[in-house]
């Protein structure tokens, strides 16, 4: 009766210390001050800092003190914890609680019914993806049940926000108390968020990751610059820039993107805490360079089932690996000294799985120190709130929880959450342990014994009767709450079951108490005292080892190193060197690469130090550059949704882990010109790389490059096979809408240019057109998408009445008509060997196109535009010698020198020469034949390829997929969860795919 009303009195008290002063109460007004005493207890007030047997103060909804002999108060409710826990409740840096459920977070995207500004009625931005005036606050409601589901695992502290765009607005901070939203919420303003994702935005743009990194951008720019004008009111940027003073979170979904958002911090003066997916470990160093803190997810990769070899072969190696090595994703930040708090968001479900990821990342190698600090102490300070939670110092508010042992043992209890003051109880803690050895009185029934064993929550029981009529039997027993029931048969004196149902006791010794009813219909009293308590055998604690793990590749894909290839000094000796310089073909000679430069070319050379490679009968030439691709890109190729969009950059979205380039590294290409797609007149950004495999994507670019940007004309641009619903379709729909986007594009460009040079001007920056200005002024030049003779015409007639050149026509099918204007304006040509027929705007396309018009001295490259095509361009150069008879030598310079040439980067690639960069290709024979192959690929005296080392690696791979699926297989069978093989597709992307990946979908 005692502990009842205690119960009682703690329930009634705490339900009143969340009475809100601004709120009329419906009866008899009565606040309570809670006071209560926790003694005998360890105290953990931070990962640092253990009390033990200590004393817990609280008073009204704070601490009051915690220490070692506390003089206790009058007035304050003692509880005695006999050695049990109390730690700080944990805080989750990132939910939605409370809020609405979430919008479909898909958006419009390219291909579907065109939107092309907001639909939303008021001052906001134009795009709808820009949202920084939601506020979580006028939003968010306790969630009483979903507060309990976060209360059971030792939440009591959240971060909610919204997760609806790229701008996303500022979220809240709240504890997971009951009663009026008005007495949870800690902090109105606590962050603003930012993804790469447009979420439910109905406006087409941004179609791809480089549009929303390009609008986000621009965000930026138009906010700084509506601080200093008075031309406009607008809700959205307001509200942006009263933002900028708070925590910047930035949710991202792979590890690159989070390179991706540190650019843009580094670029606005903003230094981000990033919302992950927990795969930092496959960057680690970059990750620690950004000098970001982390929000990670406890959500591993579930094993897959992979018993049938046909399943297996949808699994990629990095979906291997990853399931292997995303535990220790809390480790290696850990031993790097990042700082990042734990979440559990994307939980399957956050009360079975939480728990268990916790000890299996503590398993792979993350201390239990961290694990506190990063669900305590790290998210209160990365949210501002260390003055109210994250430890038990004094005058921090009463966010605790009661645990029967150290928090990350496995078979530890949560018993009560303690938020604001307010209980919630997880587990009864007073439950009395009925293990041990009882004498067992009943009517009539001599000399019996009971033995209660087995474990708290699932008992087991035996009975037995001494002396000479001795038995030992099993029964059962079942406990809820105080009550008790149990059964068991002694077959004699008397025969049948006993059943016995009752409660316990507080009069000790007698233990337990109630009624007894035998088989034959009669009943006595029963009544059981303890003899000999449970003693627990004594257990030597045995520190498990750390889950170990296979190394972590660079790239994190098949055929990544361990350790990356370094330059070194290398001779080749006696090679048939293609020089493409004036020297042509040189038979027996040495070439000596040294530092990442070619440093010597000729007979009998000393090797010195350098490694010798004897190249006798072998063919060595510079690298092949493949002047027009789309291959080590991410989110999407096209930036489709608007006529212009010169204001997205391929620099942003590359992709180092694009196995293509190490396929490409095997066919000798060591430079790609990567380009966004033809799906508009002014496309984007391009971007130039060397191959560089395992690097990460700021070491792929080719320094010191010029700037270019992807035109295009055509059927791709008009739309003319595009099946769009609605009326809303995007201008131009003709040819002669195509030539208009180009003028007015160039009038507003020359308009804006001449603005912004008069002194003290306030116009406002704008990305898009700063490309285009880059274009009149010569320091960003264009290579085009083109097809038919009229629209080659069209442009260069464009370029001529507006002042801009065009650098190279791409493509370029009917070249063989307009070369003549081509060579006249010193326009290069950068075509396909014998494409045609595949489209109406290649029906008069020839073979001999090359020929033609390199014979009329137009600069002629051929390009792959395809990731497949791009391993033999060897192949497709010697096409120019079946078409049109050119030389192997001309032939061999339209993959290497001449594509060279196009992007201005002839001074370092593109031919043998001394003092250019060793990115050169031995092949087993001519380069030209179809059977010659690339045994080694040097980019910048690099051997990224090789073909000898290749073989190597493929046994090396196909072994370690062996070991991790037996690893899996074996996971399965010790009853982990599995989940389907769900095979990976790459997209591939080419001008004439229309395909544009819809960034929303890269966050779901």
């Amino acid at each position: 009766m005692r502990t009842i009303l205690l119960c009682c009195l703690l329930i009634f008290t705490v339900g009143n210390t969340s009475a809100q002063v601004t709120y009329p109460v419906n009866g008899s007004y009565d606040k309570r001050t809670g006071l209560y005493a926790f003694t005998n207890v360890n105290i953990v007030i931070s990962a640092d800092q253990t009390i033990s047997n200590g004393t817990l103060l609280i008073k009204d909804q704070k601490i009051e003190a915690a220490g070692k002999s506390l003089n206790i108060p009058k007035g304050y409710v003692t509880i005695d914890l006999k050695g049990k826990f109390i730690y700080p409740s944990f805080i989750d840096a990132y939910t939605s609680y409370g809020l609405p459920a979430s919008p479909n977070l898909r958006g419009a995207g390219f291909g579907r019914t065109q939107v092309f500004t907001t639909t939303k009625t008021g001052a906001y931005a134009w795009n709808e993806a820009i949202r920084p005036e939601i506020s979580v606050n006028s939003l968010f409601s306790v969630d009483t049940k979903k507060a309990e589901d976060y209360k059971k695992i030792g939440f009591g502290t959240v971060q909610s926000a919204s997760r609806d765009g790229i701008s996303r607005g500022t979220s809240i901070i709240a504890t997971l108390n009951s009663g009026p939203a008005s007495g949870v919420i800690l902090k109105d303003q606590a962050a603003a968020h930012y993804s790469f994702n447009k979420g439910s935005s109905a406006n087409s743009y941004p179609g791809s990751l480089m549009g929303s990194i390009a609008l986000l951008r621009q965000t930026y720019l138009d906010a700084a610059w509506y601080k200093n004008q008075k031309e406009e009111y607008n809700i959205s940027l307001d509200e942006f820039n009263k933002s900028q003073g708070l925590a910047q979170i930035f949710e991202v979904n792979d590890v690159l993107s989070v390179l991706r958002a540190d650019k843009i911090g580094d670029e606005f003066g903003k230094q981000y805490i990033f919302k992950t997916d927990g795969k930092e470990y496959q960057r680690i160093a970059e990750i620690k360079a950004t000098r970001g803190s982390f929000i990670i997810p406890l959500s591993f990769p579930k094993p897959y089932e992979i018993e049938d070899p046909a399943d297996a072969r949808n699994i990629s190696y990095s979906q291997l690996k990853d399931w292997e090595l995303a535990p220790a994703n809390p480790s290696v930040l850990e031993k790097a000294g990042v700082k990042f708090a734990l979440t559990a968001f994307g939980l399957e479900s956050t009360p079975r799985d939480f728990w268990t990821n916790i000890r299996t990342a503590i398993d792979h190698g993350l201390s239990e120190k961290q694990a506190l600090r990063s669900l305590t102490e790290v998210p209160a300070s990365m949210l501002g709130v260390s003055d109210l939670v994250g430890s038990l110092d004094k005058g921090k508010l009463a966010n605790f929880i009661i645990t029967s042992d150290s928090i990350f043992k496995k078979d530890n209890i949560i018993y009560e959450n303690w938020v604001q003051g307010s209980q919630y109880i997880v587990s009864k803690m007073d439950i009395t342990d009925l293990r041990g050895t009882y004498t067992l009185n009943i009517d009539g029934i001599p000399s019996l014994i009971l033995k209660i064993g087995g474990t708290p929550g699932s008992y087991d029981l035996n009975a037995e009767r001494t002396g000479t009529d001795s038995v030992k039997v099993k029964g059962a027993i079942n406990r809820t709450g105080d009550l008790l029931s149990m059964t068991f048969d002694l077959k004699k004196n008397p025969a049948g079951a006993v059943r016995l149902n009752g409660y316990i006791s507080s009069a000790s010794p007698v233990m337990f108490r109630g009624e007894a009813v035998f088989a034959d219909g009669t009943s006595g009293k029963w009544s059981a005292s303890l003899k000999e308590s449970f003693k627990e055998p004594a257990k030597k604690e045995i520190p498990k080892p750390v889950i170990a793990s296979g190394p972590v590749t660079y790239p994190f894909t098949a055929f990544g190193y361990t350790k990356a290839p370094e330059s070194e000094a290398v001779l080749f000796k006696n090679a048939t060197v293609w020089t493409n310089e004036k020297d042509g073909k040189l038979s027996n000679t040495d070439v000596l690469i040294e530092g990442g430069k070619i440093k010597a070319i000729g007979k009998s050379l000393s090797a010195g130090s350098a490694r010798v490679i004897d190249a006798s009968g072998k063919h060595l030439t510079p690298g092949i550059i493949d002047e027009h691709s789309h291959i080590a890109a991410s989110g999407g190729i096209n930036e489709g949704a608007q006529s212009v969009s010169s204001e997205v950059r391929i620099a942003d979205v590359i992709n180092s882990e694009d196995i293509n380039i190490y396929r490409q590294l095997a066919g000798g290409v060591t430079t790609s010109h990567i380009l966004h797609g033809s799906a508009n007149s002014i496309g984007g950004q391009t971007q130039l790389i060397k191959l560089r495999w395992g690097k990460n994507p700021e070491e792929l670019k080719f320094a010191g490059s010029d700037g270019f940007i992807k035109f295009a004309l055509g059927e791709n641009v008009k739309q003319s096979n595009f099946q769009i619903p609605g009326g809303n379709l995007r201008f131009p729909q003709s040819r002669m809408g195509v030539e208009q986007v180009f003028v007015d594009a160039f009038t507003r460009a020359k308009e804006y240019k001449a603005a912004r040079a008069v002194k003290g001007n306030t116009v406002k920056r704008d990305l898009e057109l700063d490309a285009l200005v880059e274009i009149l002024e010569n320091k960003r030049f264009i290579t085009c998408h083109s097809y038919v003779q009229s629209e080659i015409n069209m442009m260069m007639h464009v370029a001529d009445s507006m002042g801009f050149k065009i650098n190279t026509f791409t493509h370029i099918l009917e070249g063989y008509k307009v070369a003549d204007g081509m060579a006249k304006r010193g326009i290069a040509a950068s075509t396909f060997s014998d494409w045609w027929a595949y489209k109406n705007e290649v029906a008069e396309a020839i073979p001999y196109n090359g020929k033609i018009l390199s014979d009329v001295g137009v600069l002629t490259g051929f390009n792959s535009d395809d990731a497949e095509m791009a391993r033999r361009l060897n192949q497709e150069a010697a096409k120019a010698i079946t078409y049109g008879g050119m030389t192997e030598e001309d032939a061999l310079k339209l993959v290497t020198l001449n594509p060279a040439k196009m992007l201005h980067i002839d001074q370092k690639v593109g031919s043998v020469k001394v003092g250019k960069d060793a990115d050169l290709v031995l092949w087993s024979d001519n380069p030209l034949s179809i059977y010659a192959r690339a045994e080694k690929t040097f980019v910048d005296g690099i051997a990224y390829w090789d073909l000898e080392a290749d073989a190597q690696k493929q046994k090396l791979l196909k072994a370690e997929q062996g070991r991790i699926i037996q690893k899996m297989i074996n996971a399965k069978s010790a009853g982990a969860a599995t989940a389907r093989p769900v095979q990976q597709r790459q997209g591939l992307y080419e001008c004439e795919t229309m395909e544009n990946l819809d960034v929303s979908a890269l966050n779901q």
